[in-house]
């Protein structure tokens, strides 16, 4: 059964995962950053280094939301990164910084689907996403179509919520996820589902080894994963 956020609506998970992030997109960057406490900046940055030395040019960002893992990567001196995201709300929230920043020449942010991406074949020398696959409708389907659009020897970077193990991090980290978190961005949102959802997502979403096996299954060669935070986070990686 796939998590969703409007567990009353008859539509699909695609279609309500647009709304949510409609509904929430004006707070979405201040609520971010006020309930990972800005920690969520230094994990966009950590994982951007890791891809240092791939030296990538072009750059897809999927489910880019606001643009921010986007504007992350110039840090990479890329020629082109292009965001896409299924949220019109976030991508103009996301067009506005782009603009303010004066970045228009080096990011462009489209309207689109990250499981039918209207790329080519063997486009684009990185993929990356982050916090954003665990919204897809069908996982491995998404993540077989960022693997078709890499280039040969190209790498995939995904940061994703994860779970921590350890005691007492674990428990609470759990207790704040479940009880504090969503009301917090039910208050600041106006939205009552969008962070409730959001720890079920991240309890439902297949972390670790898990995720890595799904990555080889659609064709990724040496993936790894790095833990961040105590487990809150991890950076995953692979090679076409």
């Amino acid at each position: 059964m796939s998590v969703v956020p409007y567990k009353e609506e008859k539509v699909g998970k695609k279609e309500q995962i647009a709304t949510m992030f409609n509904n929430v997109s004006k707070r979405y960057d201040l609520l971010n950053h006020l309930l990972s406490m800005g920690i969520d900046i230094y994990w966009r940055k950590k994982a951007i280094r890791q891809l240092k030395v791939e030296n990538p040019k072009m750059i897809l960002d999927i489910a880019t939301g606001t643009g921010d893992f986007a504007v992350e990567a110039l840090a990479l001196n890329p020629d082109k990164v292009i965001g896409v995201d299924i949220s019109e709300g976030m991508l103009n929230v996301g067009r506005e910084k782009i603009k303010k920043l004066k970045l228009e020449d080096k990011i462009e942010l489209q309207l689109g689907d990250s499981e039918r991406l209207l790329f080519e074949d063997n486009t684009f020398d990185s993929v990356i996403a982050s916090f954003g696959v665990r919204n897809f409708e069908n996982l491995e389907k998404g993540l077989a179509d960022m693997f078709r659009v890499l280039k040969p020897g190209g790498t995939i970077l995904i940061v994703e919520f994860s779970k921590p193990s350890a005691f007492p991090f674990k428990q609470i980290y759990n207790f704040y996820f479940s009880n504090v978190l969503p009301i917090i961005g039910r208050i600041i949102s106006k939205d009552n589902a969008a962070y409730t959802y959001l720890p079920e997502s991240v309890q439902a979403f297949p972390d670790g080894d898990r995720f890595l096996d799904i990555l080889q299954k659609v064709g990724f060669k040496t993936t790894k994963c790095k833990t961040l935070t105590f487990g809150i986070s991890s950076i995953y990686m692979g090679k076409k």
